[in-house]
Parts: structure tokens; sequence; C-alpha cells
């Protein structure tokens, strides 16, 4: 199993013991998904070999990432990209993000999304975006 955010981790022990499933977590975010869940198997960075050929991209929460998975071009973003009223992408409010990051910070961190041929980008809060992904990211980095 591959956790993108801490906050996403809550079920990872119980479903690592009944499908004896590997963790994997962001380096950057292992304590706290420790924490929160209990062991990690795995640790990797932004650009690190995944399994099933998912990409991890960094963004502006050091301890978060958005998973590619090139053979369904779909984004998979943690808490960083959510979806928005009427449909598309917004980004997290500011109160997620840390105390000395800010939006723009975080908008330029996920530019590189866009230059990827999504398809879907399937969030974790809100609906879903299954057509037209990349068009998505690319109006929500440039609102």
């Amino acid at each position: 199993m591959l956790v993108t955010v801490f906050w996403h981790a809550r079920s990872s022990k119980e479903i690592a013991r009944r499908y004896g499933a590997r963790v994997w977590a962001p380096s950057r975010g292992r304590p706290a998904i420790e924490r929160r869940a209990g062991a990690v198997t795995d640790t990797y960075r932004p650009g690190d070999e995944l399994p099933g050929g998912v990409v991890a991209y960094p963004t502006a929460r050091a301890a978060e990432v958005v998973f590619w998975i090139p053979r369904h071009k779909t984004a998979v973003p943690g808490d960083v990209i959510l979806g928005a009223d009427g449909g598309g992408l917004r980004l997290c409010p500011r109160s997620w993000l840390p105390e000395k990051t800010n939006l723009d910070q975080l908008r330029e961190s996920l530019r590189p999304l866009a230059e990827l041929p999504a398809q879907r980008v399937l969030v974790s809060h809100g609906k879903p975006v299954l057509r037209g992904g990349r068009s998505a990211l690319q109006r929500m980095l440039d609102a």
C-alpha cells in the first residue's frame, strides 16, 4: 500500500495485517505515519521506483506527494489538490499547509503535473476528474 500523506494512513495497519501488505511511506512522512498507523515497511522519496510503475511527485508539503500512474494516465493527490464545487480542481486551503508555505509555493511545486498526459485526477476530497485531467490541472494552477 502506497501512502501519499500521513492523514490517509489510518487503516494501513489493519490492511497490512489482513492482506500481508507492505506499507510504503514518503521518507519525510514516516514518523507521522508510524505514530498514526503503526509500522512502515518501506520508505520512498520522489523519483524512486515504486510498485506498479507509480511515480511520486513532490509537493510544497515536504511529507506529501502526488502519485502519477502512467499506465492509467491518472494523478492521485493526497490533500494538496481537492475536487472543486461544480467540477474541476482546487488547491487545498492555506490552513492545511505548513506555517512557512504559501499557496503560490504549493502551486509552483505542482506545475510539473500539468505537463503529464493525465486523463483522470482521483482526489481524496470532492469529486474526481474522470476526463480532461490535464486541462483541469492546468486551470487550477493558472487560477
